[in-house]
């Protein structure tokens, strides 16, 4: 199984939000935002750091996907 964060770049158009706004809205790095985009593992530090940000929950940001 993979995570996917498809949910997470909609959420971010719906709110008419950057990678660079929710960088600095979640307080996370810049390297963070660039394994978000290319689908790498993060901490599941950061995804409460933006959850808290979004005032959202963590399934509304990940799926995990069958290979």
């Amino acid at each position: 199984m993979q995570l996917s964060y498809k949910k997470l770049w909609k959420l971010l158009i719906d709110r008419d939000m950057s990678k660079a706004d929710l960088r600095d809205a979640a307080g996370v790095s810049s390297a963070s935002i660039a394994k978000l985009t290319n689908g790498s593992n993060i901490t599941t530090d950061v995804l409460l750091k933006i959850c808290t940000a979004l005032d959202c929950k963590v399934e509304d940001i990940i799926e995990a996907i069958k290979d």
